[in-house]
């Protein structure tokens, strides 16, 4: 019975951190998105993040989406300076249509810094992105 259910590959949506200026605090923060960039509607986007390493585990964090249009993005969450040490996970269930879509996207411990920024698709900002 499992050999019957599909699930399809994920094209052109994916999660970036990006460091953006925090307005109140005039700090400089990181924070994950969530971009579809395709030209269809995600529905009830499920996404399920936690950071990790050999010796440490983060909570579980949950969220949901209920509509994320075509090419457009959302912010998922902010993290800690400390979290970024870790590797960083997001599982991503979506429906697309009536099609159920699921990816992990993963950034690797210490991947998340300055260095690393590039151009973000739809963002008109800089991070790290994973496709």
């Amino acid at each position: 019975m499992k050999k019957d259910i599909t699930i399809p590959e994920v094209k052109d949506v994916h999660v970036a951190v990006v460091q953006e200026e925090h307005l109140e605090y005039k700090t400089q923060d990181w924070n994950a998105y969530i971009i579809n960039n395709s030209d269809k509607d995600l529905d009830t986007v499920l996404i399920v993040t936690r950071g990790y390493s050999d010796t440490k585990v983060t909570p579980i964090m949950r969220h949901t989406i209920a509509k994320l249009p075509a090419r457009s993005y959302a912010k998922i969450e902010y993290l800690q300076e400390k979290v970024l040490e870790l590797n960083n996970e997001f599982k991503i269930t979506f429906f697309e249509g009536n099609q159920m879509f699921d990816k992990t996207y993963v950034f690797r411990k210490n991947t998340i810094n300055e260095k690393a920024l590039q151009a973000i698709p739809l963002m008109q900002l800089r991070g790290i992105l994973v496709k």
